[in-house]
Parts: C-alpha cells; sequence; structure tokens
C-alpha cells in the first residue's frame, strides 16, 4: 500500500543569505498551508494532521516555515512586516515552479495568503483562511488577550519559558485540555532560536479597504471564542470578498483546524472538490 508521511523538509535560497524551509506530502494540485506568528510557530505545528488528509485526498500538501518561524531564516535586521513574509511566499511559489495554487492560511498566515492574493492574482486557484489577521487597525488586536499573551511570552522579561507558553495556549483553544504537552516543549524550542526583532517589528496591514481585489473563491473558518483575532471581523471578510463564504464555528478558539479537523477537513476539500480526482483506497496515513 502507498503510505503518505511529511518529508524531512527541504530548504530553498530566498536571497540575501537567506533560506526558506517547507515540508510537504502528497502530489497533485498544490496546496500550500501558511502558519500564524504565535511564539515558536512553523507549518508542520500547525497543519501536520490536516496536511496528511489533504494529500490522501490527492493534493501536494506544503507546509511553508516564514521568515523567523520555524526552521527558515531568522535574521535579527530585518523588520517583520507583512511585505516581507509575501516574499518568502512568492519564493516558494516561484523555485518550486507552481503555476497555480491553493493558499491554507491561518491568523497572520491568512494575512500574507490575502495579500498574496491581491497581487498574484493570475496564481491562485482557491483561497482558505482560518481567522486571517489584517482586517483591522493594530490597536483592536493588541487588545485581544491571546495578542498580550503573545507579545510578553516573546518580549516580556527573561524571554519565553514553558509557563509563558503555556498561558499562550490555554488561550489558542477553546479547550486548552486538547493541547499536548509534546507540542508546548516543541514549540518552545524554537521560540528560544527567535530574536526579538520577529516580534518588536512585528506588523501586519490593514487589508480590509483592499478585499475587493480578491477574485479567487474563498473559504474562512473562524471560532466564535477566538481571543486573538476578533471575531467580529468575519463579517468585514464575507462583505469585502466578491466570492466568500464564512463559516463560524461555536466552542472554539483560533485554531478551527485543530479543535475541528473533522469540519476543517472535510468542508475544505469539499470547496477544492473540482481541483483534483482522488487517490486510490489503498492509500493510507502514517499515525
Amino acid at each position: 500500500m502507498a503510505r503518505l508521511a511529511l518529508s524531512e523538509g527541504r530548504y530553498l535560497d530566498a536571497g540575501d543569505g537567506l533560506r526558506l524551509h517547507f515540508q510537504e506530502c502528497g502530489s497533485g494540485p498544490a496546496v500550500i498551508f501558511l502558519h500564524g506568528s504565535g511564539p515558536g510557530a512553523s507549518g508542520q505545528s500547525n497543519f501536520e494532521s490536516n496536511m496528511l488528509e489533504f494529500a490522501r485526498a490527492g493534493f501536494r500538501a506544503i507546509a511553508l516555515d516564514l521568515f523567523g518561524y520555524g526552521q527558515s531564516s531568522k535574521p535579527a535586521d530585518r523588520r517583520y512586516e507583512l511585505a516581507f513574509q509575501v516574499v518568502a511566499l512568492k519564493s516558494l511559489v516561484t523555485q518550486l515552479g507552481l503555476r497555480k495554487v491553493n493558499l491554507v492560511g491561518n491568523s497572520m498566515g491568512g494575512a500574507v495568503a490575502l495579500r498574496f492574493a491581491m497581487e498574484n492574482a493570475e496564481r491562485m486557484n482557491k483561497l482558505i483562511l482560518l481567522a486571517p489577521g489584517g482586517l483591522g487597525k493594530k490597536l483592536r488586536y493588541l487588545r485581544m488577550p491571546g495578542i498580550r499573551a503573545m507579545m510578553w511570552t516573546m518580549l516580556g522579561p527573561g524571554g519565553p519559558s514553558w509557563t509563558k507558553l503555556k498561558k499562550v495556549f490555554d488561550r489558542q483553544v477553546y479547550d486548552p485540555s486538547k493541547i499536548p504537552d509534546a507540542l508546548i516543549s516543541e514549540r518552545l524550542a524554537v521560540a528560544k532560536t527567535q530574536p526579538r526583532q520577529v516580534y518588536s517589528t512585528l506588523k501586519v496591514d490593514n487589508l480590509l479597504p483592499r478585499l475587493g481585489e480578491i477574485a479567487c473563491p474563498t473559504l474562512c473558518f473562524w471560532g466564535t471564542d477566538d481571543q486573538f483575532c476578533p471575531v467580529e471581523t468575519a463579517a468585514l471578510l464575507a462583505d469585502g470578498i466578491r466570492d466568500c463564504k464564512v463559516m463560524l464555528v461555536g466552542r472554539c478558539g483560533h485554531w478551527v483546524q485543530m479543535e475541528h479537523p473533522e469540519l476543517f477537513n472535510g468542508e475544505s476539500l469539499r470547496f477544492l472538490a473540482d481541483e483534483v480526482q482522488a487517490l486510490p483506497a489503498a492509500t493510507e496515513l502514517v499515525s
């Protein structure tokens, strides 16, 4: 039987001495997964189980570590603004020779996906968002409990610690018991390698005035108990994009893909169904 698992990871030269790390599994139309800005975030830690489901359904699932995260370069002399991360995504798409892509973006990764879609409409098939950022003024986000906890963890005295990171994850999901200690430890190891600049210069543009530029079909998920990206902006997203469906998920925080994987995977794969034919039934996943 054919078996699917995430690759060990590959690196791309992004210029100026910077490298991008990504992992993938499966084959078929490309779906690129973009993580958020949480301490120690990476593509794998945000999306691994979802990627395996997409690969089994006949997609090439690719998880990119954005600059400053995972195993990608983390320069201490750059500003971690949205444009910098869009460069990372465009470099990946170009170097992999992908003519058309589907994007899945969570939080900051959602804002990266939105801006890429605005600026590269000819390379977009469909867009899937999970509580994307960039839909309001910076001050509104800085008032969110999850954002405050994240910034304290990374910029407060002593830097990141297991205890601080646990408090961030307690706000990440509706039911904190769903977060395994091993995930917190994995994210902490990465967080300790992140320079302060990743968070002190973090800037996500307000993309609301440009939502009308999104031409591709869009599907969005949002937990009603989100403590990072305000759920009221979901209506602004639905109103601003001409072909957009937004699903609100009760008893759910910032990570719909982890808290309600059956819902997210099922709805997303139905949304993308015309992109691919199913793989043979003999294909199975590595646990």
